[in-house]
């Protein structure tokens, strides 16, 4: 989709720059990511050595403005690229994409010191976490307890952050405060936390489901000291902030659960090609034969409605209502289509030896993070009788 079109019209090709995107999203994948998926499945590490190549390639600041060091994408084109990474391994994906959102508060909010210094770094080879869910505060983002009182030329923030991916590579996170509860979310904050300040403290690794490759930890903040040039944009925001930071990271994030289910889609059509039952390959019975055709049908709807969110944001047109779609659809769509894949294999697929018994664990989390599907679906009401 060339989200460039006249008058903001659609255009379901994609330019030669795009191709080529996708293209060196295409090969990292298949060469770089998909060979090591099983590897770093099974050892839990962080996939440092792969890491640093998506950095060189500039994998990791996708999101980040040409100006300050980055590739400088527009949102469809990081939803591409992110399709092709998870496809790969949706793990390492989510470790390579983790500083595109962990950035995107101060690129909507940030000063030019702030985006200079904060993306520099993200340019240099550091890494960053998004700091909002807590032990209490998941789906309820108003709900957080973390506070930041302040006291002459600084804030003292107090609280725990929990289940935030990267934290415990990060080099400093975008954090979410009350500076002022008594007025509920308008009373809200961001800011901006180096990891070496006093007080900061980082848990062990959660033992997951799945996304081995990438690490979900606690960050917890005791009495630090966040000089108020930390802050991003004014008090009272972070509540729109963090909105705006979903509007474009859902997008993102359901693009990854597109990934996830075309791998699976492409895994069962090679295996029913190869495997024989009652005399013939196994697309050829009905059975299996429809249940990919169907897989097919519905990868391919959520690709649209994923497309349709990031070209919404990309022409300056309010998303809030086609990214719960995307988000919702897709992420409810990859744990379908991975849970055919095991079938499709049958036994097999329920092996760790092979790729779909991965994928079905991988997809899960979509359903989860960035918004679970019921929240996307009380986004769509709201929308719907607003």
């Amino acid at each position: 989709m060339n989200t460039n079109g006249t008058n903001g019209s659609v255009n379901f090709g994609l330019t030669e720059e795009q191709k080529m995107i996708q293209q060196l999203a295409r090969d990292f994948a298949r060469n770089e990511m998909a060979p090591v998926a099983e590897e770093y499945d099974r050892n839990h590490e962080y996939p440092w050595p792969v890491i640093k190549k998506a950095q060189e390639l500039g994998l990791t600041t996708m999101n980040i403005p040409e100006e300050y060091g980055g590739l400088g994408l527009n949102l469809f084109e990081e939803c591409m690229v992110s399709e092709e990474l998870a496809w790969g391994c949706s793990g390492i994906s989510t470790a390579i994409g983790v500083n595109g959102l962990a950035i995107l508060p101060i690129l909507i909010a940030g000063n030019e010191e702030q985006k200079q210094e904060y993306c520099g770094r993200l340019v240099d080879g550091k890494m960053a976490s998004y700091c909002l869910t807590e032990p209490e505060a998941g789906s309820d983002v108003a709900g957080i307890k973390t506070t930041a009182r302040k006291e002459g030329d600084h804030y003292i923030l107090n609280g725990n952050k929990t289940f935030i991916t990267g934290a415990t590579v990060a080099d400093f996170y975008t954090v979410f405060a009350y500076t002022d509860p008594d007025v509920k979310y308008k009373g809200m904050s961001c800011f901006i936390v180096d990891r070496d300040w006093e007080g900061v403290s980082v848990g062990k690794p959660f033992d997951k489901m799945g996304q081995h490759a990438s690490d979900t930890a606690e960050v917890v903040f005791d009495n630090v000291k966040v000089p108020t040039s930390h802050l991003l944009g004014q008090e009272g925001m972070g509540f729109m902030i963090a909105m705006q930071v979903f509007d474009r990271s859902r997008p993102v994030t359901a693009a990854g659960a597109i990934g996830i289910a075309q791998r699976a889609l492409d895994e069962s059509i090679r295996y029913a090609k190869e495997r024989v039952s009652m005399g013939k390959v196994i697309w050829q019975h009905q059975a299996i034969g429809h249940m990919i055709a169907d897989m097919a049908m519905e990868v391919e709807a959520g690709r649209l409605l994923v497309w349709k969110s990031a070209w919404a944001v990309d022409h300056g047109v309010r998303n809030t209502t086609a990214s719960a779609f995307g988000k919702a659809y897709a992420a409810d769509m990859a744990m379908k289509v991975t849970t055919d894949a095991v079938q499709v294999f049958g036994g097999y697929g329920y092996m760790a030896e092979y790729p779909v018994e991965k994928l079905m664990r991988d997809a899960k989390i979509y359903q989860i993070y960035e918004g679970t599907s019921q929240i996307q679906r009380n986004i769509v009401v709201r929308e719907l009788f607003r």
